[in-house]
């Protein structure tokens, strides 16, 4: 599917970075809102430190009063503090070192500009400072990395845990049917118009995996008993390598800290 980003509602312009990647699919969505009667905008994620994304992102935000930030990652927010400063405003983030300004961002701020409303919704799992955004008028909610328009993302232990993102993914899909929210826009990838549908596939994709690394363990453990030496050390690396044979190898440095996190959430049941 290709994804180049556009205009979405009356709200939202995603103005695609070039930095396209194995981690960053099509590259990292910079999103501009901005209601039809204001001229000032908000821009979440800024991404990249790239002059030719940031003039782009310059020509749609024209007049911009606040940077937000979904989370840490530099892809995200490497950009965003001189972005920022050039226009003036703040950045406003959960993790304080990635703020400018006095102002955070964190569960259930609203951030207002003219007409628009963003909720603030905290989903830490992905890392622990994600957040998502909820735009009512556009029945929307941005999700940064939490949920990704194709493919699945990455829980990268230990800053990532699994428990927490389930229970993310769960909060997520509860606010979208309470709310009647229609649209994921998210950090990387194509926007996806049913965000039930996302979400459930999501849950149901990391029930599956969790399943598949039981019985992995379940087969080391089985092959230990055959004489074969358990891969106390390199486990996480032996569970990919029965787990993840539907993943390309060039994903498999991504796939062991995935594995890391699932380890880690089955310890602790």
């Amino acid at each position: 599917m290709s994804w180049s980003g556009g205009s979405f509602g009356a709200a939202g312009t995603c103005v695609l970075a070039p930095n396209a990647g194995v981690m960053t699919l099509d590259g990292t969505n910079t999103w501009v809102l901005r209601d039809a009667g204001s001229g000032r905008s908000v821009v979440v994620d800024p991404g990249p430190s790239i002059d030719a994304h940031l003039g782009a992102v310059d020509a749609v935000a024209e007049d911009v009063a606040v940077v937000l930030l979904t989370h840490h990652h530099a892809d995200h927010s490497e950009a965003a503090r001189a972005y920022a400063e050039r226009h003036r405003c703040g950045v406003r983030a959960l993790d304080p070192a990635y703020r400018l300004g006095g102002e955070g961002l964190g569960e259930g701020d609203v951030v207002a500009v003219g007409d628009l409303e963003l909720h603030v919704v905290a989903t830490p799992g992905h890392t622990a400072d994600s957040l998502s955004f909820v735009l009512p008028a556009e029945a929307a909610v941005l999700t940064g990395d939490t949920v990704l328009g194709r493919g699945t993302t990455v829980v990268a232990h230990p800053d990532g845990q699994l428990g927490a993102y389930l229970s993310s993914l769960d909060r997520l899909r509860a606010l979208c049917d309470d709310q009647g929210i229609g649209s994921v826009w998210p950090g990387h990838g194509p926007v996806i118009e049913d965000a039930l549908g996302a979400l459930d596939h999501y849950l149901a994709h990391r029930r599956d995996r969790l399943d598949q690394v039981r019985e992995a363990l379940r087969t080391l453990h089985a092959r230990a008993r055959e004489g074969e030496a358990f891969p106390h050390e390199g486990l996480a690396r032996a569970v990919v390598e029965i787990v993840y044979t539907d993943v390309d190898p060039v994903l498999w440095g991504a796939a062991e800290l995935s594995v890391r996190a699932q380890l880690a959430y089955l310890t602790e049941r």
